[in-house]
C-alpha cells in the first residue's frame, strides 16, 4: 500500500516556524490555547500517518467527504463524510485515507492548557462526532477564518489572539453538539412515548408497557416525562383521559357510565374520583356546567 504524508493536489497548508511559536507562548491571550498546524488535504488518496509515541500537539480531523480511519491507542475508527475525531496529545496513533473512496480532510494541531478542558468535554468512547449540516458550514467557515488569517498576518500579535479566540469559540461550538444530540434524543423518546398514550387512549397502559414501547427503562421514562411535563407518566396518561373525558361529557350523549367504559376505565366510581382529583368537578358537576 503506497503511504505518504502530504503531496495532495490543491492541498493547503500551514506549520508555524518555531519563533513564532516561542512568542505566542509569551502572551497571555495566546498561549492557553493555540494552533501551530493547519491545512486542507483533499481527495488525499495514500494519505497515512503513524505515531506509535503520539505527538505532541492534540490534532483534529474533520471529514468533508470520501472515507478513512483513524486508530487511537488500541480502537480504530471508521471516519466517513461529516465525522470529526480529536486524537489527544501524547497518543499513540494512525489514520489514513481508504483506499478506494479517500477522504478529504481539514485539520489542525492544537497546544495550549484549555486543551485539558476541551478534551474532557469532546474525547470520549463514542468515537467520531457527526456534524449536522449546520455545525459543519459554521466549522468550515471558522476554519476558512483561522487558516486566512494565518495565511496573511501570522506575523501580527493581534492577528493570532483573534485566530486563539476563534479557535476557542470553534471548539466551544463542538462541545455543544452532544449536548444537543442528547436533548434531540430525549424528545424524540417523549414524542413517541406520547403518541403511544394517544394511541392507547381508549384502553389501559401500564408503566411497563410504555417504558417497553419507548425502548428505555422505567425510571429513565419516569425522569423524562417529569422533566418534559411536570408529571408521571401514568398521572399524565390519566389526565389526557380525563381531558378527553370532558370532551365526551361536551360534545356527545354519553352517559358517566359510557364515558367511563369508552375510556378503558372499568369501575365508574374509581372514574369519577379521578375526573374529580384531576378536574375539580365531579363528572354530572362538569356536564351541568354552562360553557361557552
Amino acid at each position: 500500500m503506497l503511504k505518504k504524508a502530504e503531496g495532495f493536489d490543491s492541498e493547503k497548508i500551514i506549520v508555524l516556524p518555531p519563533y513564532l511559536v516561542s512568542e505566542m507562548l509569551t502572551h497571555p491571550l495566546i498561549r492557553p490555547l493555540y494552533i501551530t498546524d493547519i491545512g486542507y488535504f483533499p481527495h488525499a488518496n495514500h494519505h497515512y500517518r503513524e505515531r506509535p509515541d503520539g505527538c505532541d500537539s492534540s490534532i483534529v480531523i474533520y471529514c468533508i467527504g470520501g472515507e478513512g480511519w483513524v486508530t487511537i491507542g488500541d480502537i480504530k475508527y471508521s471516519l466517513l463524510e461529516g465525522d470529526l475525531v480529536i486524537i489527544p496529545a501524547k497518543t499513540p496513533h494512525s489514520y489514513g485515507a481508504d483506499e478506494v473512496n479517500p477522504w478529504s480532510i481539514f485539520w489542525f494541531h492544537l497546544k495550549g492548557e484549555m486543551m485539558v478542558y476541551y478534551l474532557e468535554e469532546l474525547v470520549n468512547d463514542h468515537g467520531p462526532l457527526n456534524l449536522s449540516h449546520g455545525d459543519a458550514e459554521k466549522f468550515i467557515n471558522l476554519f476558512h477564518q483561522i487558516y486566512d488569517t494565518l495565511t496573511a498576518k501570522s506575523y501580527s500579535i493581534p492577528h493570532l489572539v483573534h485566530v486563539s479566540q476563534t479557535t476557542a469559540y470553534m471548539l466551544s461550538l463542538l462541545v455543544l453538539i452532544p449536548a444537543r444530540k442528547d436533548e434531540e434524543r430525549k424528545r424524540r423518546h417523549i414524542e413517541n412515548a406520547m403518541q403511544y398514550l394517544v394511541e392507547k387512549l381508549e384502553h389501559t397502559l401500564t408503566l411497563e408497557e410504555l417504558a417497553h414501547h419507548a425502548r428505555i427503562s422505567k425510571q429513565h421514562l419516569n425522569v423524562l416525562f417529569k422533566s418534559a411535563t411536570g408529571f408521571a407518566p401514568i398521572d399524565y396518561y390519566h389526565r389526557m383521559k380525563m381531558r378527553r373525558a370532558c370532551q365526551l361529557l361536551d360534545l356527545t350523549d354519553l352517559s358517566v357510565k359510557e364515558t367511563c367504559h369508552s375510556l378503558g376505565f372499568k369501575d365508574p366510581y374509581y372514574f369519577s374520583r379521578l375526573f374529580k382529583k384531576i378536574i375539580g368537578l365531579s363528572p354530572s358537576a362538569y356536564r351541568s356546567k354552562l360553557k361557552g
